[in-house]
Parts: structure tokens; sequence; C-alpha cells
């Protein structure tokens, strides 16, 4: 069997980890799952924090452009080029989450019902039919998604600006 590859990623906003969250870190940790994690404040930091604390070394950072700007346990990197001529800005930050959702069997997504770039890593993880659990931060509440129709369904729950954008996207 495959190891199971966990991308954890969230939004800038959820920065404090409650105790069913920690759970859920926790269980990944017991199970010997490989973290992959972002290097942002916010859910990416406080995550990294939280690894480290259980001093869990089987954690790999993924940064744009190639520096971080955070690895809070000094774990090994994988660096991300952006887009030729992107400096900054959504799209520089973006590549690094295409990498992990590529890589990544399974998600874990603190969400905020907000954040666009965390419904985008949702939404790239589902349409490939990686399970994903995703944490309404709002509702504190999880919702276990696998085909693209759940995505849906978190939208509707999540009745979100970021949200009605994605649709009119779509």
């Amino acid at each position: 069997m495959a190891p199971v590859k966990v991308f954890i990623a969230g939004s800038r906003s959820v920065s404090r980890l409650n105790d069913a969250l920690k759970q859920r870190l926790d269980r990944i940790v017991a199970e010997q799952h490989e973290v992959l994690v972002g290097d942002a404040n916010g859910a990416d930091r406080a995550v990294q924090q939280y690894l480290a604390d259980r001093q869990y070394r089987t954690v790999t950072v993924y940064c744009t452009g190639g520096r971080c700007r955070n690895n809070v346990g000094g774990w090994s990197t994988l660096p991300v080029e952006p887009p030729a001529g992107v400096r900054a800005g959504f799209d520089f930050y973006a590549a690094k989450d295409r990498e992990m959702a590529v890589h990544a069997t399974h998600g874990l997504m603190l969400w905020d019902g907000e954040s666009r770039g965390t419904l985008t890593n949702i939404k790239n993880l589902v349409r490939n039919n990686k399970p994903v659990v995703v944490y309404l931060s709002a509702a504190k509440t999880f919702l276990n998604l696998k085909p693209p129709a759940d995505l849906d369904v978190l939208l509707a729950q999540a009745g979100s600006s970021a949200g009605h954008e994605v649709r009119r996207r779509a």
C-alpha cells in the first residue's frame, strides 16, 4: 500500500488550533502519515508549530521562490518555481499549493469560508478524486469530501463570498 501523504493547509485567519483540530493532527501523527504543508502565516504556521512541539519529523514544507517564510520544525523543504514573470501575489503562492495537491493522497483544509486559496486547494484535491476533510472554522464542523459533487455541498454550507465567486467562475 502506498504511503499516505496529507496536504494540510488553511486560511491565514485560522491561526489557532482547537481541540478537534489537534485530535485530527494527533491521528495523522499516530498513523505516521507524511505531512505536506505550506509556509504561510495562519493555518500553515499553526500546524507547523503543533507538529514541531510534538517533534514530528515526517513533514515537508513547500515554498515558492526558493525561500520559506516559515519552517518552524527545520524540516526538509521543497522549493517550487513560480510561473514565469510572477514575483508575488496569489499566483506566486498558488504554485506551491498546486504541487502539494499533486503529491498528496489526502487533504486536511482549515477553511474560514472566505479564503480563495484554501477553496482552490479543496477544489484541486476533490477534482483529482483525492479525499479531503474540510474544517469549517465558523461552524466548528468537519466535512468529508470525495467526489466532485461534494464541492457543491461544501459551498452550500459555507455560503461565503468565495463560494459564490467559485460558482460564478464555473
